[in-house]
């Protein structure tokens, strides 16, 4: 999903994974932060690969089981980690995503409170 609704956007240019705002922008891949300070535009690259590679010589077992969706998951069960909040991630991306229609229709910014207030189940009974 993209959404771009901004005359002026702290990225050096569009990519599948990145996140803007006022205040500046982060690409996921490869990881960089982008902002304007003093009327100077920076873009500042991680080496995301050197800090992951420290991480793994310091704790080989902890690097390891983060490594891949599968192998978090395996040491969750093992009580080497713990278990990351899906569900909430879930429903925190649904939200986010229902509150940007209930601000196009609304024509205002809206609150997490107003999305929850005005969302309606479609659940169905079975």
């Amino acid at each position: 999903m993209d959404i771009v609704s901004a005359w002026a956007i702290n990225l050096n240019e569009f990519s599948p994974s990145y996140i803007v705002g006022s205040q500046g922008g982060l690409r996921v891949d490869p990881f960089s932060f982008h902002k304007t300070i003093a009327d100077i535009d920076f873009d500042m690259k991680a080496s995301v690969d050197a800090v992951m590679g420290r991480r793994s010589l310091m704790n080989p077992q902890g690097s390891q089981d983060v490594s891949s969706s599968q192998r978090h998951w395996a040491a969750a069960l093992h009580g080497r980690v713990e278990l990351l909040p899906s569900a909430e991630l879930a429903l925190n991306t649904m939200l986010i995503q229902q509150g940007v229609y209930l601000s196009s229709e609304r024509d205002v910014e809206v609150t997490a409170d107003e999305v929850r207030t005005a969302s309606v189940s479609t659940a169905v009974d079975v």
